[in-house]
């Protein structure tokens, strides 16, 4: 895993608690005009930048200039994205369509656990916001994220049935997620980064080679258990799609068959959204090449 982007939220507890009582007075396209001019500026030197230039120079084809223009585009939807997480910490409401909820909503219905894989696109936080189900889900997210940012999303998430599970050096959230599945609960989990182990499975991303973790797809296929690809997209100031998709594998083939069934079919539906949202890949570091 690059070490130069960990995928912590900018800032400290005092400017986050700011930003929620400014929401709560203010039009949330001034904060983002604010972003744009005054926080953007400053990621033009930061790896990061480098490494999203490159995305749309090598995986889209484009010239420097567009690539530059799309680069900077990139960084004013993910401030966009940022801010709305925060908005909503501040009760603002936004408009969410769904695609594919009878999915979501017939496995929640069985006794069943099932696996719901996610990327770092678009604003995946907010399906917590949406989908609802009787069942607990338990997110797996990463443990070196700001305080200030996990309590607003423990108190987001306290009336959700949603259980945050943080990711540990010692690997003790293996046992977790092992319990929730063993209850029959939901189990969320990125499939697009290095958490902890370094088992790896090859994959083809925008007609290029790829590295995925391997353990979201094993612990589904290890278990025979459903798999949906769940990534929410904004698609106007207001507004997001939530799109659901069950990936399907042969459970009687040998166990890497499955996996690699798993991880063809997760990344498939990644660049399916993708080629709908370019602008909306969040990973800040050099994807292709790790």
């Amino acid at each position: 895993m690059n070490k130069q982007w960990q995928g912590t939220t900018s800032g400290n507890s005092q400017m986050h608690r700011g930003l929620i009582m400014l929401l709560r007075v203010i039009d949330i396209r001034l904060i983002y005009a604010f972003a744009y001019v005054f926080v953007v500026p400053a990621y033009l030197f930061r790896p990061g930048f480098k490494y999203i230039y490159r995305y749309f120079r090598q995986r889209w084809g484009y010239g420097r200039v567009k690539a530059f223009f799309k680069t900077w585009q990139n960084h004013c939807m993910f401030s966009q994205v940022v801010i709305d997480r925060f908005a909503m910490y501040a009760g603002k409401h936004f408009r969410f369509d769904v695609e594919g909820y009878e999915h979501f909503q017939q496995l929640s219905d069985k006794p069943e656990a099932f696996i719901q894989l996610s990327s770092h696109i678009g604003n995946y936080e907010m399906a917590g916001y949406t989908l609802s189900a009787k069942k607990p889900l338990n997110a797996l997210v990463f443990g070196g994220e700001k305080p200030s940012v996990m309590e607003n999303r423990a108190k987001m998430f306290s009336d959700k049935n949603i259980r945050m599970i943080a990711t540990k050096d010692d690997m003790s959230h293996l046992f977790l997620l092992d319990g929730a599945i063993q209850r029959g609960e939901i189990v969320s989990m990125p499939a697009d980064r290095m958490f902890g182990s370094e088992k790896r499975v090859d994959e083809h991303l925008l007609g290029a080679p790829v590295k995925l973790p391997l353990g979201p797809f094993c612990v589904a296929a290890m278990r025979g258990l459903n798999v949906l690809a769940v990534n929410v997209m904004k698609s106007s100031t207001r507004g997001y799609t939530i799109y659901v998709t069950p990936l399907s594998y042969d459970r009687e083939a040998p166990r890497s068959k499955q996996t690699a069934q798993l991880a063809h079919g997760y990344t498939t539906e990644l660049e399916r959204i993708l080629r709908k949202y370019p602008t909306q890949w969040y990973n800040f570091y050099d994807f292709w090449n790790v």
